[in-house]
């Protein structure tokens, strides 16, 4: 019995959950997004992957960042 990492499959779809913190997480479409994480993008994890990418640049999180303000 073959058993397959839904967090590794390259060929589902997957969200990019952002939680109150500005950090980023993939998450395989279809399952429950968890408490305190909301939907920021969907599509193919090869484009979720760019867009964390593109759009998470400063990985601390914003209450840290916040400080250098």
């Amino acid at each position: 019995m073959s058993v397959t990492n839904p967090f590794e499959d390259a060929d589902r779809s997957y969200r990019v959950l952002v939680n109150a913190e500005g950090q980023h997480s993939l998450w395989p479409a279809g399952l429950d997004v968890p408490p305190g994480w909301s939907v920021r993008f969907e599509g193919s994890r090869e484009d979720c992957v760019a867009h964390v990418e593109a759009n998470w640049t400063d990985m601390r999180p914003a209450g840290l960042a916040a400080l250098d303000n």
